[in-house]
């Protein structure tokens, strides 16, 4: 796949001259819905034996607009996971625009010929709620207008689940609940983080639980606190075991919260190895034990539960 990483204004040099259906949209955790939307343009790239490009940015518009504090600053998929994942999806070329101010400030007929009669695009295709501009005059409905017969525009209805819109919002209201098996369900995919493993309070070792201590990048979402099963991966491998997102407050209170993962059977050393973390179930919520003894006890059922998941999804 071809990334041509974009600052406004377009240098036209960048651009290759042959023609591409284009879909359009910021993609974040490229979910269901985009996927829809992506299937869609890939169709019409075929049936006019074209490339498929899309159009993306590397950050999220709302920078531009207003501060962003907190889970605002987090993205379902980060600039290389989204490229991966459009990859996967078969797309043959993506235009990875910087959102700037200067990029923001164009009129939408600006925007439509400095980057889609530019691009070479033969069909625009978006989701029915795409816009590029002011939600007033850049809507779907009134691309037509502003492509002036250059290319064709083609609008993706939504996608739902549970009979709700498909969206970013919905995922990432899940994510925070800990509800990682809708966030996955709407997505369409296990949700993966990354992170490097470091060293902790090394207190799982002392009562047979040994864990990795996963620090992860403050821009990625992770599921809320609770016990989840996922799967670690090491280089090419990956690891099955239950994580802990909490703050460990057997052992005291306001603690911070740390992401610790004890791998089922695994012996080694894997500090300093950079990791990928595949959440695949939420087991339960954090509970405060009186003991050290009642921890142990707990993990000892998650342990079970989690040996159970993973020997039925070998199974399935």
């Amino acid at each position: 796949m071809e990334v041509i990483r974009i600052h406004h204004p377009l240098d036209p040099r960048q651009i290759p001259a042959d023609p591409v259906v284009l879909a359009m949209g910021f993609f974040d955790g490229v979910h269901r819905g985009h996927q829809a939307v992506i299937r869609r343009a890939k169709t019409l790239a075929t049936a006019k034996h074209v490339k498929l490009a899309v159009l993306t940015y590397d950050h999220h518009p709302s920078l531009v607009y207003r501060p962003l504090e907190g889970d605002d600053r987090k993205y379902l998929s980060t600039p290389e996971r989204k490229l991966q994942q459009l990859d996967r999806l078969g797309v043959d070329r993506v235009f990875l625009v910087s959102y700037t101010g200067e990029f923001a400030a164009q009129k939408p007929q600006e925007f439509v010929d400095n980057y889609l009669v530019a691009f070479h695009t033969v069909t625009a295709v978006a989701g029915f709620d795409h816009t590029y501009g002011k939600k007033d005059v850049a809507t779907m409905d009134l691309l037509p207008a502003y492509a002036q017969g250059r290319f064709e525009v083609e609008t993706v209805a939504e996608e739902t689940g549970d009979e709700e819109k498909i969206s970013s919002t919905r995922i990432r209201a899940a994510m925070k609940a800990g509800d990682v098996d809708t966030a996955n369900a709407l997505l369409g995919y296990l949700y993966r983080s990354t992170g490097v493993v470091v060293h902790g309070e090394a207190r799982g070792r002392t009562i047979g639980y040994p864990t990795a201590n996963v620090l992860t990048p403050e821009n990625e979402w992770l599921p809320g606190i609770g016990v989840y099963t996922a799967r670690l991966k090491v280089g090419a491998i990956w690891y099955p075991g239950m994580i802990s997102v909490g703050r460990n407050d057997t052992f005291g209170d306001n603690r911070p919260i740390t992401v610790e993962m004890n791998l089922l059977d695994y012996q080694g050393d894997l500090y300093g190895e950079n990791v990928e973390v595949e959440w695949h179930h939420r087991l339960r919520g954090q509970v405060k034990f009186d003991s050290a003894e009642g921890l142990i006890v707990q993990l000892k059922k998650d342990e079970t539960a989690t040996r159970d998941y993973f020997s039925q999804v070998a199974a399935d």
